[in-house]
């Protein structure tokens, strides 16, 4: 299993590791502060580095058997051998940009109405999928919302329930298409603002900044229909 620091601490960007196995399809380290791609956001890049080397990282994924996380090495780069100790290095532009991202998504479905039915986080753009008739989003009034709570500077931190505890408060999951993981007894939620009266709570297991302010102001771009009711709004940063 590998340890998972990004979830004690998304503002790690480096740690120090040792190599439990490395091939060309993965290296599993015994922990990291590398995130792999799920829940909409992608794997982190970065690097390894060890005493007489340095492996580029262009990928992180979950490994098959679900407990260990694989650094996916770039094409043609030299890999650690198992037992190394490295230091593991994300890039942090890259990942500090997602995490701005993911959390104005989450106040995106604060002030949106409707099952979201996808969505995919980016660098540069994201996007959130939203089932909603026609007509139902004005694009102009989301942007002043969420740059609102935005300014607000709310905090945003994560606690974990219990599978029963999320059992019982279905209206918590947002996502139509994908359910949050359980069977392991507890699931991550994600909060934004206070505890008497949260903006938005719902299960994620993502990174995210500690305060909206963050963020920084964001634009929605172009709302597209991508089905009957289904619509898709844009999202960029700045």
């Amino acid at each position: 299993m590998t340890e998972e620091l990004f979830r004690q601490d998304a503002y790690l960007n480096t740690c120090e590791a040792t190599v439990l196995s490395s091939g060309p399809d993965g290296i599993v380290l015994d922990r990291t502060v590398f995130y792999p791609v799920g829940g909409g956001q992608p794997g982190d890049s970065g690097s390894l580095t060890w005493d007489g080397g340095t492996c580029a990282i262009a990928d992180t994924v979950k490994a098959a058997d679900g407990t260990a996380i694989a650094h996916i090495p770039a094409d043609g780069a030299v890999l650690p051998p198992a037992g190394t100790p490295v230091t593991a290095a994300i890039d942090w532009d890259r990942r500090h940009r997602h995490m701005r991202m993911h959390t104005a998504m989450h106040l995106v479905c604060a002030v949106v109405t409707g099952d979201v039915t996808g969505g995919q986080v980016g660098a540069d753009k994201s996007r959130l999928d939203f089932n909603l008739p026609a007509g139902a989003i004005d694009k102009d009034a989301i942007a002043a919302a969420v740059n609102g709570l935005i300014a607000a500077n709310h905090p945003v931190t994560a606690r974990w329930i219990a599978d029963a505890e999320l059992a019982a408060r279905p209206e918590l999951v947002r996502t139509m298409s994908v359910k949050p993981p359980i069977g392991s007894g507890r699931v991550r939620l994600l909060q934004i603002g206070p505890d008497d009266a949260p903006v938005d709570l719902q299960p994620c297991g993502g990174t995210h900044v500690a305060a909206t302010g963050e963020i920084g102001p964001i634009t929605v771009g172009k709302v597209e229909n991508k089905g009957k009711q289904n619509r898709r709004i844009n999202i960029l940063l700045g």
